[in-house]
């Protein structure tokens, strides 16, 4: 009796554990799960005090409420000068890149020619590509990269600047790579690099709404369902 007892106790066990597994992997497929989500089933907006602190700048890194990105004014892959009013009212994806790479750089940029093919023919969205490497991206250079992913320039900017001005946006508006906390450290001199995998999609009205891993096509995935929610939330066609 006492074994059949213990036996009855186990296989109860078992099948707890087994209900949970299932229910874990339920919530994991239900998109209305993803931590990217606010309790009312809305994107999050992303402030640095959500972010990791590694990822942005100490002076911002306790910032709670109201993050925009900054203005900014970029050249892309044409020569146009692209500024924030020029996205003004899109929905984005940002990243962070450099033509010469040859590990995660031509990865992620094949991952984002499936956001745009996704999202051609949609007015209100784009891609902004920024450059870590402005001493070697030229405007010609990073268009003969452009059209080796054909990317399209009414779409998708490859942008190049100043060193400082580019990591700035990096650091303390899209909030994509490490910070250098040191106070002595060059930032955006010639000893700083920086490398990220990183996605940011960002709102109509310059919010972070999203980050992902742009090497990881299912992490890809979610950031084109996003974008499909964030037109819901502002009545985008």
């Amino acid at each position: 009796m006492k074994y059949r007892i213990v036996a009855f106790l186990i296989i109860v066990v078992i099948g707890i554990t087994i209900a949970g597994l299932l229910n874990i992997k339920h919530f994991a497929d239900d998109p209305e799960s993803d931590v990217n989500r606010s309790k009312n089933n809305t994107l999050k907006v992303y402030n640095p005090s959500d972010i990791n602190p590694l990822l942005v700048d100490p002076s911002i890194q306790y910032v709670n409420k109201d993050h925009v990105i900054a203005d900014f004014a970029f050249l892309n892959q044409l020569g146009d000068t692209i500024t924030k009013q020029d996205v003004k009212g899109s929905i984005f994806v940002t990243d962070f890149f450099f033509t010469t790479c040859g590990g995660i750089c031509p990865k992620m940029t094949h991952q984002l020619t499936r956001v745009q093919q996704e999202f051609a023919d949609d007015p209100n969205f784009l891609i902004l590509s920024h450059t870590v490497n402005p001493s070697i991206d030229s405007v010609e250079v990073m268009l003969k990269y452009a059209e080796r992913f054909d990317a399209n320039p009414e779409k998708w900017w490859f942008l190049t600047g100043t060193k400082k001005d580019l990591y700035l946006m990096a650091r303390k508006s899209y909030l994509v790579v490490p910070d250098e906390a040191d106070p002595n450290f060059d930032h955006g001199g010639e000893s700083d690099f920086v490398h990220t995998e990183n996605f940011a999609l960002i709102d109509p009205d310059g919010r972070i709404r999203g980050m992902y891993d742009g090497t990881n096509p299912e992490e890809v995935n979610e950031l084109i369902r996003d974008v499909y929610d964030l037109k819901k939330e502002y009545n985008l066609k």
